[in-house]
């Protein structure tokens, strides 16, 4: 189709005119079309709060997750300018397509702490900084800006079983999370490391000596074996894909006691705030699907986000305001 019947689909788009963007479909304008101000249709219908016109550009093929060069998406818009009902359509779309394709998940790092992932992350050296864990490509593994978080992942895992926790953690890091657990009233200490130089580094620091921490070395997969039941599990690796979580997810009925919490460090998409509700809503009903339920504390973390806090990592890996930390228990309902 010519430039001009797309640009007038994208000025269709953006006053909502449904009857004429039906039109131009039908004759073949391009729904994926991106106009000279680096919009599609799509974008101009949620932009402007159009959500009859979104719906309708969705049904004929508009890609729910493209977005402009700066990275912005049509859900983005539709957020910013605060049009609930575009919102909500965009982000049903976005949900029932990851159910069913998996486009973005299959190939999403669990932190976002990259665009790729090296398969022999546990084969490379990292290095250890005062603040942080490198890989060898400077990407980060973990760094101390996530504190606050760890403390309030700590605290909600905790919260439930009363005197003589048990609780488990996969994957150590610098060890925030688990020195946030040993603040509370914790019998047992479970933790799993897979990277040997973080292993030994644990070691050096005295975890193996803790009379409640048992240690176990190897990657999860390896190590389920060997696991109990636990009153709270807390997820985060490094160097694995939102499938890996998925996976970890199914053994969830056998680790976790009946009155047990979940959590997991909730990086999917930390460069895209669209996407990244996308994501808490698409493992959300994953998990209500396995009996849990799912609840999505709001942290605002701007504050621990300064310039100087990236300065020597090849990227950053979390850009939003807000980090939503998910607590998940078993649905009384479904059980």
């Amino acid at each position: 189709m010519s430039k001009p019947s797309n640009d007038l689909l994208c000025e269709a788009a953006r006053t909502g005119d449904v009857s004429t963007l039906t039109s131009l479909i039908a004759v073949g304008a391009d729904v994926s079309y991106f106009d000279d101000a680096n919009l599609n249709p799509l974008m101009h219908a949620a932009k402007h709060g159009h959500a009859d016109a979104v719906r309708l550009l969705l049904s004929h093929g508009a890609p729910w997750n493209a977005i402009t060069p700066t990275g912005i998406s049509a859900g983005d818009f539709a957020m910013e300018n605060s049009h609930q009902d575009a919102f909500d359509v965009l982000l049903n779309a976005g949900v029932q397509s990851e159910l069913v394709l998996g486009t973005i998940a299959r190939n999403t790092r669990l932190d976002s702490k990259s665009s790729s992932v090296s398969s022999d992350y546990l084969e490379e050296r990292v290095r250890f900084g005062e603040d942080r864990i490198m890989d060898s490509e400077s990407k980060a593994v973990m760094m101390s800006w996530e504190l606050p978080l760890m403390e309030a992942h700590a605290r909600a895992i905790c919260s439930g079983g009363g005197d003589g926790l048990s609780v488990l953690n996969v994957g150590f890091g610098i060890g925030l999370v688990d020195t946030a657990i040993q603040k509370y009233n914790v019998g047992k200490h479970t933790i799993i490391e897979a990277h040997p130089e973080v292993f030994d580094r644990m070691l050096k620091q005295g975890w193996g000596e803790k009379e409640n921490v048992k240690i176990l070395f190897g990657k999860w997969q390896d190590i389920l074996p060997q696991l109990e039941s636990y009153d709270g599990i807390f997820f985060d690796t490094y160097g694995e894909y939102y499938e890996d979580m998925r996976q970890f997810h199914q053994h969830l009925p056998k680790l976790l006691k009946q009155d047990g919490i979940y959590s997991y460090f909730n990086g999917l998409c930390g460069d895209n705030a669209f996407f990244h509700v996308v994501y808490c809503q698409l493992v959300a009903l994953e998990l209500a699907n396995l009996g849990y339920s799912t609840q999505f504390i709001p942290l605002p973390v701007r504050d621990c986000l300064s310039d100087r806090v990236w300065e020597g990592v090849k990227q950053k890996y979390w850009q939003l305001d807000t980090y939503h930390l998910p607590v998940c228990q078993l649905d009384c309902d479904s059980s």
